[in-house]
């Protein structure tokens, strides 16, 4: 597998049908709606092998305060590990109102546009700058021990 630095992601509001075609370096993150989308990888194998994109994402959901719902006062986790491009239903994100699927992986952002690029995006959406992004929730190392 070849690392590369940018992830092609596709990001779909299933209230709206509205789609967004991202394109983010790794390490950075992304914000569609209320979740936030950072890229911790992205490989894809050289050109003689069978064509396949894998990412490592993790994504969650920024706290909402006013929720009655008390999982949902706290940012909370919606998906983390690996996704590939080739079969999205493997590894994917359980959410009732976001999906998220990659794409591909690329050695440097393009200037594609269509109707379900980068122009759907909404003010706040996109690539966020290091004071932008919220506080991911805690990670938990090993639950069971003691």
């Amino acid at each position: 597998m070849i690392e590369t630095p940018i992830v092609r992601l596709r990001a779909l509001e299933k209230i709206t049908a509205r789609t967004v075609t991202f394109e983010a370096e790794v390490g950075k993150t992304i914000r569609f709606g209320s979740i936030y989308i950072k890229t911790q990888a992205c490989r894809k194998t050289s050109p003689l092998e069978q064509p396949e994109a894998a990412s490592f994402l993790q994504i969650w959901e920024d706290a909402k305060p006013d929720s009655p719902d008390p999982k949902l006062r706290e940012s909370h986790w919606v998906f983390s590990g690996w996704m590939f491009a080739s079969s999205p239903s493997l590894s994917a994100m359980d959410h009732p109102i976001y999906d998220v699927w990659v794409l591909d992986c690329l050695e440097a952002k393009t200037t594609e546009a269509g109707p379900d690029s980068q122009q759907n995006e909404r003010p706040g959406e996109g690539e966020l700058k290091e004071g932008e992004i919220p506080q991911s929730p805690e990670i938990q190392r090993d639950i069971l021990s003691p």
